[in-house]
């Protein structure tokens, strides 16, 4: 009990005199104020309309309108370890979040897991009265720990939450998503030829939970975190929504800097004297090499915009109208929620904070891609078959993201993306309104803040003071400070003095205005941290970081640098770790369960992950269907693993077994049974895949047969993918293919669930030991960030 009894106990009930306080649930205050949290993803600073940017986003701007922006608010400069800051309010190395969580390497700093000695903003407000909902993505879960046969505690419905709906993991597909509700897998509602996106969808969820909880107690305020996708790649949405700023980047993403700086000046977001950086402000291939000759990372680097061809600046702006669109169609769906919270009367008197979790990203390379999947198993995107993907880019059948020249446009005016310790990487747009309660409409605030501090600026905006301990665990020291103060007094000095920065090898420390950064490429490799160049910038008038004072004022330098040091020993920061993607997924890691050579699956069940699944990479294999077939009328899937853009399955159609091996999305090699299904139970009905060669290195060939039985009924030769079938979401299913569909044989027949027979069961079985692709995967985990 959280209160003592107070109450009379005697012998009679009729003697006794009841005490309710303390058995009734938390109340918050009368009149408490209700929060909706808004997390973009790979959102940079400069790409919303109310920075300067040159997307059109009218209900953010809605938001600015009735509260203030902050034009020095900082994040990690990466998804994980900032959205662990901005639950918690301790730095992301105290979080234990110093990358993503499928890289966590095993030390405190990096393990992969929030420890909850560190508690979450919905743990502390749900004991105080508030339902707490989240829909979208978490990202704040290690990759063993996403399955149903692992343990919730790291889960929103063990942080907290007491509904949630969403994806996992770092990214999803937007319009077949990896979808969890509560604590379950569960299918979409629909299909995307019946109107389903995924930012539609968890809008749906949002406004169902706040309104369960407000039909039964409309006085009950809430806390929702809304975390959609968008705009991490895929940068997936209707071509409608593309067209909508169809020529609007046919300049070219250096032309769209300058543009922006120019409203970014007019509009006071930034010192009118700010200039911009180069586009490859740390160096190339041809200027710069590592330690020992390392070469510069390769995908750190940008072609400007007059050195590419008529066909790729076509293909380059086409995806930067599909990120567009896709942050304009989020954007449509955040004044779904603004609608509601005014027409209900609740808007006055709700908190809405609107942060991205890091700058726009760099992971599309230089060249961008149209399918992420081909690159990541080893395949260069060809840029004719890009161009003829045109009209599809944002659709069903690309999963694209644009080149990282965009990245820089949509972070003017700084350098260098997402992961990077520059202020492209960490300076992101922080919006707080409050309309009942707050002034500042439509102002702008200079003071420097991090994403640490937006946990405490809601407690002491509900005016909840921090538990000592949550759920028996004594609470840790909270690193962020409050900024409410800064709404109401434009003027006051930054509450924040000093602030940390640490990721994938690249550092930085700001204090007072000042701030030392290292020109160190992420995950390359380098080590050699000691050798660090460390630059010194002035950032207070100077937010560009392009003048150096290095050289100028090296005591100043020195004095930071040790700082950074101090600060680092005292947030838990090290190891350091900067190792190439090869190097960080050969990291072990724990696992549910050891490899083996049998796998059995069963129909009706959630689909099992990837990582979880049989693993057929590089490897003979063969797929046996136990079933019963009492007729002609057999149809549908029996196995399936993968999507569109890499998969396999094994299905019935027009009474004839089939196989397809859909090869990086690139080729459908299908391989068709010459003579009918029999009919009759026990029946197994198989594909064995026999390998016989590799072509090229690491890609299997061999012969693919299928089998009624034990008579070969078809083979063909086919080659098998080498990395993984999917960077995120379409597991392995039995009954159905669920997500987006292997093969447009069976497309858009409603995952082509089987009918006409039963499945008993369906075994895959494996010889030799699991071939894993670990440069792909490591590539395939660099995407995830």
């Amino acid at each position: 009990m959280s209160k003592p009894f107070k109450g009379t106990i005697n012998v009679d009930i009729r003697d006794s005199v009841p005490d309710w306080a303390p058995f009734e649930p938390p109340k918050a205050p009368v009149g408490a104020p209700s929060v909706v949290y808004i997390v973009l993803d790979d959102v940079g600073y400069s790409a919303l309309s109310c920075y300067g940017g040159p997307i059109d986003t009218p209900n953010i701007d809605r938001i600015a309108a009735d509260g203030v922006r902050y034009t020095q608010w900082h994040t990690t400069a990466l998804c994980s370890p900032t959205r662990s800051c901005l639950l918690t309010g301790r730095n992301h190395t105290r979080n234990s979040m110093a990358c993503i969580t499928e890289a966590a390497s095993g030390f405190p700093n990096a393990s992969g897991t929030i420890p909850p000695e560190n508690g979450m903003l919905p743990e502390i407000l749900g004991e105080q009265g508030w339902n707490t909902y989240m829909v979208g993505k978490w990202h704040l879960c290690p990759t063993v720990e996403m399955n149903l046969a692992a343990t919730r505690r790291n889960w929103p419905t063990g942080r907290g939450f007491e509904r949630w709906y969403g994806f996992l993991g770092a990214e999803t597909n937007q319009w077949y998503p990896d979808l969890v509700y509560d604590n379950h897998p569960v299918e979409q509602p629909k299909s995307p030829e019946e109107g389903y996106h995924f930012t539609e969808d968890v809008t749906d969820k949002a406004l169902e939970f706040i309104k369960d909880a407000k039909t039964i107690a409309p006085e009950k305020p809430f806390f929702l975190y809304y975390a959609p996708g968008a705009a991490h790649a895929p940068h997936q949405v209707g071509k409608e929504w593309a067209d909508r700023f169809k020529g609007r980047f046919d300049l070219g993403y250096e032309a769209m800097r300058e543009q922006t700086l120019a409203r970014q000046k007019q509009l006071g977001i930034i010192p009118a004297d700010t200039e911009l950086p180069p586009v490859n402000p740390i160096g190339t291939a041809g200027t710069r090499t590592g330690p020992g000759g390392l070469p510069f990372p390769a995908l750190e680097q940008t072609k400007p915009w007059n050195s590419l061809s008529d066909g790729e600046k076509r293909l380059f702006a086409r995806m930067a109208e599909v990120y567009a669109g896709f942050l304009a169609h989020a954007d449509h769906q955040i004044g779904r929620l603004l609608d509601y919270l005014e027409e209900s009367g609740y808007r006055d008197n709700t908190l809405v904070i609107v942060v991205s979790d890091n700058g726009a990203s760099g992971e599309g390379g230089p060249n961008g891609s149209v399918n992420e999947n081909k690159f990541f198993n080893g395949f260069p995107d060809d840029l004719e078959a890009n161009l003829a993907m045109l009209d599809e880019l944002g659709g069903p059948r690309t999963y694209n993201h644009y080149p990282n020249g965009w990245a820089m446009a949509f972070n003017t005016p700084f350098k260098m993306w997402k992961r990077y310790e520059f202020n492209g990487g960490t300076s992101d747009p922080c919006i707080i309104s409050w309309p009942g309660a707050a002034g500042g409409r439509g102002e702008l605030r200079h003071q420097y803040h991090h994403a640490i501090d937006i946990m405490p600026t809601i407690l002491d905006a509900l005016g909840v003071e921090p538990p000592e301990a949550i759920k028996g665990h004594t609470q840790s020291r909270i690193d962020g400070v409050s900024m409410r103060y800064s709404i109401d007094d434009p003027s006051a000095p930054s509450a924040r003095r000093t602030q940390f920065y640490s990721m994938l090898g690249s550092r930085g420390i700001w204090h007072d205005g000042w701030k030392a950064v290292t020109t160190h490429p992420t995950i390359s490799g380098w080590s050699n941290f000691n050798d660090d160049t460390w630059e010194l910038y002035h950032v207070d008038t100077d937010r560009s970081e392009s003048h150096d004072l290095a050289t100028e004022q090296p005591a100043r330098l020195r004095e930071l640098v040790n700082l950074w040091y101090a600060e680092a020993g005292d947030n838990g920061a090290f190891p350091l770790d900067d190792r190439s993607a090869l190097e960080v997924i050969l990291t072990p890691r724990p696992q549910m369960t050891a490899a083996r050579e049998r796998y059995t699956y069963f129909p009706d069940t959630a689909e099992v992950p990837e990582a979880q699944a049989v693993n057929i990479r590089n490897r003979s294999f063969s797929i046996g269907a136990l079933v019963d077939i009492p007729g002609k009328d057999a149809s549908g899937v029996l196995f399936a693993q993968g999507a569109y853009f890499g998969g396999h399955a094994l299905y019935v159609k027009d009474n004839r077994l089939h196989y397809v091996n859909n090869f990086i999305g690139l080729l459908e090699q299908k391989v068709d049974a010459t003579e009918d299904l029999p009919m009759g139970e026990n029946l197994l009905l198989s594909a064995s895949f026999d390998k016989d060669g590799e072509d090229p290195p690491k890609v299997a060939t061999g012969i693919l047969s299928l089998y009624h039985g034990d008579r070969k009924v078809g083979e063909a030769r086919i080659k098998t993918q080498p990395g993984m079938f999917s960077l995120a979401g379409e597991g392995l299913c039995v009954g159905r293919d669920g997500g987006a569909p292997v093969t447009s044989d069976y497309e858009g027949n409603h995952g082509a669930r089987f009918t006409g027979g039963t499945i008993k069961r369906v075994a895959v079985d494996v010889s030799g030991d699991p071939y894993v692709d670990l440069e792909r995967e490591a590539q395939a985990m660099l995407a995830r960030e």
